[in-house]
């Protein structure tokens, strides 16, 4: 299959995907270093530091294939007390784009955090917007076949667009040794209406069903060394499709890190980092193991971080600078 036909394939995809009357999306990024930002799959994940920890990170997706997926993803959190209680407060912005398509999400997070069996147990909750749209003007149809039509009601001619309250909720419970959460997002399975401007007689409807998340990880020093291991899994459903992925990554003394993952049935991939004081910078690379790799050079993806120490005032019983080490 050719790049030019590949790439026909998947605008096609998005367009039936978008304008059928009720349709099923898939509306998160998928990021290969995901234990770099657990806050963007759940909001229990914040204030687990006494630092603001603030993270940037930009993902290629398909490299080689013309309008495939960019993501770009900003996040913010940290702990504070009120009424003599901890908590978490947090901020995620997300913009993607994958060819005509759009998707942008703008959340604040809040987590409620108990002291329990020798750890932190976090409750966090979610709010924020979700925007979808679709630029119909940049849609190309073929007349002079049965298969297209410019005057298909069902492909917007012009580009449409909407907004739409969005929410998620999840659980963390995090130890100096290891951390595992479970969460859920696009709580409500919002349905966002495409339309241009106040037209009511033209629009389309966009459904981000409910995703599923259960994220787990460790920190295991390796007895007489300098050397960390640091494992991680992640699992996903809509509970119509499923996916799963491994993690593996050392770290020598507490500075450069290297490791391998696998995404089931569908990439391999290998990522470097390194800690410097408050800094952290990390690259991931994917190869897919899917019938992708024949039109695509990979993936790639980095991630930037930055701690600004907060004094709150308490022994800090997570002696550790991100939450992807705990």
């Amino acid at each position: 299959m050719s790049i030019r036909n590949l790439t026909y394939r998947l605008v096609t995809l998005v367009i039936v995907t978008l304008c059928g009357l009720a349709t099923q999306a898939q509306t998160d990024a998928q990021f290969t270093q995901y234990w770099a930002v657990p806050a963007y799959y759940n909001p229990g994940a914040v204030g687990n530091i006494d630092y603001i920890h603030i993270t940037a990170g930009s993902r290629l997706q398909w490299v080689g294939i013309k309008h495939a997926p960019m993501t770009f993803v900003a996040a913010a959190d940290m702990p504070f007390k009120f009424f003599n209680r901890r908590w978490g407060a947090g901020v995620v912005l997300q913009a993607e784009n994958m060819g005509i398509y759009r998707n942008t999400t703008a959340e604040l997070q809040l987590a409620w955090k108990k002291k329990m069996l020798g750890g932190t147990l976090n409750v966090g909750l979610q709010a924020g917007i979700l925007n979808e749209s679709f630029l119909g003007s940049r849609v190309i149809t073929v007349d002079g076949d049965e298969a297209h039509s410019s005057a298909d009601d069902a492909i917007p001619q012009s580009d449409v667009g909407g907004t739409v309250f969005d929410c998620a909720a999840g659980v963390m419970f995090t130890h100096k040794r290891f951390w595992v959460g479970a969460s859920v997002t696009h709580l409500t399975a919002p349905t966002v209406t495409l339309k241009v401007g106040e037209d009511e007689e033209h629009q389309y409807e966009f459904d981000a069903g409910r995703n599923f998340y259960f994220m787990a990880g460790g920190n295991i020093p390796l007895q007489n060394s300098l050397i960390e291991l640091l494992p991680s899994v992640m699992v996903k459903t809509d509970l119509n499709a499923f996916q799963a992925e491994a993690t593996a990554r050392f770290r020598y003394n507490r500075f450069l890190s290297a490791g391998v993952g696998y995404r089931y049935k569908d990439a391999v991939s290998v990522m470097i980092g390194c800690d410097y004081k408050n800094f952290f910078v990390g690259y991931s690379y994917d190869y897919a193991t899917s019938a992708i790799h024949k039109a695509s050079s990979g993936s790639h993806e980095l991630f930037l971080q930055y701690n600004v120490k907060l004094n709150m005032g308490e022994r800090n019983y997570n002696k550790h600078k991100s939450i992807r080490i705990m």
